[in-house]
């Protein structure tokens, strides 16, 4: 008998900011890409527009204003998450391409619904499946080939980190 899926559908904006070969991420404290790189982003608040929210999300996570360069375009990737009554989630994501204008590199201040420990730098060589969210995989992608490809991503086989498993 196969398993009757019911998939948490996530949707939010996200940062490419890469400079001298490096791609700047997040160490994810939550959801289901926790102990992982992801990239600064995330969800909109009620009647916030798609930039507003980018340059929050990234102000939020990692102390730094941002300038958006262009929309990259949307992706989304389904993978198994057991969370509330889901068991998956279908991550839809808007990917813009930014530059750091301003601020200093801070830890985030710690609220309800804050999942980043902290932002470093990291190059292509740094990042698996293991220790990265599909958004990382898709940046480097889209930095290396131009395009982020048509179709959904599905990790069949995703495992949620714990603790002692951090990148």
């Amino acid at each position: 008998m196969q398993k009757v899926r019911k998939y948490h559908r996530a949707f939010g904006v996200y940062g490419i900011c890469y400079e001298n070969g490096k791609l700047f991420v997040i160490n994810k404290n939550g959801g289901p890409y926790k102990n992982r790189y992801d990239l600064p982003g995330g969800s909109l608040e009620e009647a916030e527009s798609l930039t507003s929210a980018m340059k929050r999300e990234f102000l939020e996570e990692t102390g730094f204003e941002i300038e958006i360069k262009q929309n990259i375009g949307v992706i989304d990737f389904m993978l198994p998450w057991d969370w509330k009554e889901y068991t998956d989630v279908h991550h839809i994501a808007v990917l813009y391409s930014v530059k750091i204008i301003g601020g200093e590199l801070t830890k985030p201040i710690p609220f309800d619904g804050e999942d980043s420990l902290g932002a470093l730098w990291i190059s292509e060589p740094d990042v698996s499946i293991d220790n990265s969210s599909p958004l990382v995989l898709k940046a480097f992608e889209w930095i290396r080939e131009s395009n982020l490809g048509l179709h959904v991503e599905v990790y069949e086989n995703w495992e949620v980190k714990s603790k002692n498993q951090q990148p």
